[in-house]
């Protein structure tokens, strides 16, 4: 029987199949909404049979919902632990999600944009994802979702503080609005630190490649709000907007000093990487998304013969771990692994050429 992520594999989410605005810079924005089940006891108190009440009442309600008709419906226990690294890597879980499955689930829309997390930290995190820099159509996304499911389940709600949420950071809106960026040249020319101290200072955070509790790969960073009581979504959409664009400003004018201090040396950088991903018979996944990010800079930098934003971009996805052992059929150690990623990406990027 095939898996639901071995279904999921073979097809291709909106949010990364072709690039959205700004898309050169900005792999995928996402906003999520937390949201708790009127009268029930949040995740980390709740008792095992409550949190498979909420379980089950989520995945009633998301049947009759408009926006998630024809996806699916995972319970997460039923996972292996290779298939929710899968849903890890494919943005859709959180790296809380997918580390213990017990009485958790995941429902997503059948192109990948919108996705009910739940018994996560809260009973729902409700999600929308876009390629690109698309801010205001992500939370359009969220909030749709949310009204429709507020059809079927009422939400904790108080008149003084907002929404209720297990964590106070949360409480008030319950967004988290996030924008995953690509800054090489802030990176190579060494500014990057002062830079993300910068975010930090206007209350913003600053995470990795797959969000809270992860590392920064491939110069891939991810900038979201961490403000919610007490500020309406607006302010909040707007001020992290503000800051992504500031950002953009800061890495072209680095990319500027790359160009005119060290700008031989940064083509030979990005035309190795090139060179390496053709022709390497071994492949790290570190190594991998590192090369590929070399060549989205080459991009940036209008440098010719390089592979579309789109084929970079399904490098950086299909060539991670989970993605390679399900594509593959079976589970492999790192040798193996490393094999099968460069075979892969050689793959890959002979289509790109071909095409």
């Amino acid at each position: 029987m095939t898996s639901p992520a071995a279904e999921m594999l073979a097809a291709r989410g909106q949010w990364f199949a072709a690039p959205g605005p700004l898309g050169e810079a900005i792999l995928s924005t996402r906003v999520r909404l937390a949201r708790n089940v009127r009268g029930l006891r949040f995740p980390p108190r709740a008792l095992p049979e409550e949190l498979e009440g909420v379980l089950h009442r989520v995945e009633a309600a998301a049947g009759q919902v408009p926006m998630l008709r024809g996806g699916r419906f995972l319970a997460m226990e039923r996972l292996s632990a290779l298939e929710r690294q899968f849903l890890l890597e494919r943005h859709l879980a959180s790296h809380d999600l997918a580390s213990d499955g017990a009485r958790r689930g995941l429902c997503c829309s059948a192109d990948e944009s919108a996705a009910l997390l739940v018994n996560e930290e809260d009973h729902l995190r409700i999600q929308a994802l876009r390629a690109g820099f698309q801010l205001d159509a992500c939370f359009a996304a969220a909030t749709a979702l949310e009204d429709q499911l507020e059809s079927h389940l009422e939400y904790a709600f108080a008149d003084d503080f907002g929404y209720l949420t297990a964590c106070p950071t949360n409480v008030g809106t319950g967004l988290r609005a996030s924008v995953l960026i690509h800054l090489p040249a802030l990176v190579l020319t060494r500014r990057i630190k002062k830079v993300l101290s910068g975010v930090a200072q206007v209350g913003l955070a600053v995470r990795g490649f797959y969000g809270e509790g992860t590392d920064v790969l491939g110069h891939f960073f991810q900038i979201s709000n961490q403000i919610t009581l007490g500020e309406k979504e607006a302010q909040t959409l707007l001020n992290l907007e503000r800051v992504v664009h500031q950002l953009l400003e800061q890495e072209a004018r680095a990319r500027e000093v790359l160009l005119k201090d060290a700008g031989d040396q940064i083509e030979d950088k990005v035309r190795r990487a090139h060179g390496t991903l053709t022709q390497a018979h071994l492949l790290s996944a570190e190594e991998a998304i590192g090369l590929a990010s070399a060549l989205r800079l080459g991009l940036t930098l209008e440098l010719e013969g390089l592979p579309s934003v789109s084929a970079i971009n399904d490098i950086l996805l299909h060539a991670q771990p989970a993605h390679l052992q399900l594509r593959v059929g079976q589970v492999m150690d790192a040798p193996a692994r490393q094999r099968a990623r460069a075979r892969l990406v050689r793959e890959r990027l002979g289509q790109s050429r071909a095409a």
